[in-house]
């Protein structure tokens, strides 16, 4: 009975061990591709005409350095280097822009290498874009003198970092989970601002603002005030720097938290919970809510 015993467990030990040695050899073969890039990275293009007809332009991201450049021409064209397919089609009205990943990618194998996308748009498409970055990097800029046009910019950042300069948008709508966002140069008729966590730096910002941060730092400048402030601050740091001379009326509310002004106030009403006063003709409105953390306007 022990010998027999004793057998059994020889033949689950055996084919343990050729399961074990299936398993290194299949590690290996992929390894060893990676390597000597037998699934090797490559570079595919793709193009989409942009007609009168198309309304939007939809970029889906994720993992990818991509580079948005406006250019002289007519076509949306897509070059991209790494891993993974190349997708641009048209659906109805619309311009879908995304990367597919072949399974296998979805595995680390101790090797990477760097997925790089160009996308070159019309310099004169002036209709909506949707830019979803789940991780990575976005770059989207125009010229000082050539900024780029749209009706509506939609962004959505799960993670990662994004650049954006020198852009003229009716209605500007930015939301991030985390990750790290810069934007230098933006003119909205309309702009909506949600950060969950992470960083957002807003340079030579015009135009109305409507802003809530559940965590994080949003720092907003303003080179003109020309519309109404509307910012609620759950925790985290939020600053919005603006002209001497602007002219704004301050509605400050404070359950736990900080709100300071470097600007004298007429009619000034300070209270444990609330800062209010006026500046100038006070003109605009500044409604300021914060339930912790600190608002400061400088």
């Amino acid at each position: 009975m022990y010998i027999e015993d004793v057998k059994k467990g020889m033949k689950v030990l055996k084919r343990i061990l050729i399961l074990l040695l299936i398993i290194t050899g299949l590690y290996i073969i992929f390894h060893q591709a990676a390597q000597f890039n037998w699934f090797k990275s490559s570079q595919n293009e793709n193009q989409a005409t942009i007609t009168n007809d198309i309304d939007l332009i939809d970029m889906n991201l994720s993992s990818v350095s991509t580079t948005i450049i406006p250019e002289d021409r007519k076509d949306l064209k897509a070059v991209y280097n790494g891993k993974g397919t190349l997708i641009v089609r048209e659906n109805g009205d619309t311009v879908e822009v995304s990367i597919k990943n072949k399974w296998f990618n979805s595995f680390s194998w101790g090797f990477s290498k760097k997925k790089e996308l160009k996308i070159y748009i019309p310099e004169t498409y002036d209709r909506n874009m949707d830019i979803d970055l789940g991780s990575g990097r976005v770059n989207f800029s125009g010229q000082a003198d050539n900024p780029v046009k749209l009706k509506d910019l939609n962004v959505n950042i799960g993670s990662g970092q994004m650049n954006l300069k020198n852009l003229i948008v009716k209605r500007f709508d930015h939301d991030v989970s985390s990750g790290n966002v810069q934007i230098d140069s933006l003119k909205a008729d309309s702009g909506k601002f949600q950060l969950s966590s992470g960083k957002m730096e807003i340079q030579h910002y015009t135009g109305p603002v409507d802003a809530t941060v559940s965590s994080g730092k949003l720092d907003i400048q303003m080179d003109k005030l020309t519309d109404s402030v509307e910012l609620n601050l759950s925790s985290g740091a939020a600053s919005i720097d603006l002209p001497k001379n602007a002219d704004f009326t301050l509605n400050g509310d404070k359950s736990s938290g900080i709100i300071s002004c470097d600007f004298p106030l007429t009619a000034q009403k300070q209270t444990k919970h609330s800062l209010d006063g006026k500046h100038g003709s006070g003109k605009y409105k500044l409604d300021l809510d914060v339930s912790s953390g600190v608002i400061k306007i400088k």
